[in-house]
């Protein structure tokens, strides 16, 4: 990791969850963490709490479903902190709906997080990558769903942005290989993580469902974080183009 001290690392979706965890894992580490949330007050409070080691957390308000929102924090980063050299695309939405009679604006609001968004901020990381001679990284948190559509009521089309996540990391990698960069791309897909993105979806409003969840075995916000650190210290040489990590007892 020592190669990434100093340096500055974007994390959408940073106020809560796998966010939050891995900001101030980075900031441990030496980093330079721009937090990206519309909840930039949740992440100021976690800068506080981070004041005084080794690196420093910064909190931009953004929603991460707004192009112009996206645009203008890494112009500002860019400006403000440095170029970018780490981006970690983790914000993301799960919302309880249904194919067959669904919410057409809930489908709206999973595409434009997962997908959309992701797809964004990805292109504004790696301009100024480019533009600064950066040999960054792109970490893009997906999920089991984006391989194998487990089998859970009401997911809609969760699992089906997850499967992009997993084209799209896929289809960088290839564009840069083309161009002969050197920016590394990863597909980290955890199974089970106990977040706020179940009762945020509505899933709560079901007991069965809670009943359901109560029961199954999940990762900690943490294990994801130490996947992450694990995929970024490797040397320049390596690639983990995907990395899978499970709870143990996962049946998905």
């Amino acid at each position: 990791m020592e190669r990434w001290v100093g340096k500055v690392a974007v994390i959408t979706g940073a106020s809560a969850g796998i966010g939050a965890s891995l900001a101030e894992k980075l900031v441990e580490e030496g980093l330079q963490v721009v937090g990206l949330a519309r909840r930039k007050e949740r992440i100021e409070e976690l800068a506080q709490k981070l004041s005084g080691l080794k690196g420093k957390l910064y909190a931009f308000e953004v929603d991460i479903t707004n192009e112009d929102n996206i645009v203008r924090a890494f112009k500002e980063i860019g400006e403000t902190i440095g170029p970018v050299h780490v981006l970690v695309n983790n914000a993301g939405v799960a919302k309880k709906n249904s194919i067959i009679d669904g919410n057409t604006e809930l489908w709206k609001q999973v595409l434009d997080t997962n997908v959309l968004g992701l797809t964004i901020a990805t292109r504004e990381a790696i301009k100024s990558m480019m533009t600064n001679h950066v040999d960054g990284h792109i970490i893009n948190v997906n999920s089991v769903a984006g391989h194998r559509v487990p089998p859970v009521p009401n997911q809609n089309v969760y699992p089906a942005s997850k499967h992009a996540v997993t084209g799209l990391t896929e289809t960088l990698r290839y564009d840069l290989q083309m161009m002969k960069s050197k920016i590394k791309t990863t597909s980290l897909s955890p199974g089970f993580v106990s977040t706020e993105i179940i009762e945020a979806g509505g899933f709560f409003e079901d007991p069965a469902m809670v009943k359901l969840i109560a029961q199954v075995p999940a990762l900690k916000p943490i294990d994801v974080t130490n996947a992450v650190l694990y995929v970024l210290s490797t040397p320049p040489n390596v690639q983990i183009t995907e990395l899978t990590i499970k709870p143990m007892g996962e049946m998905i």
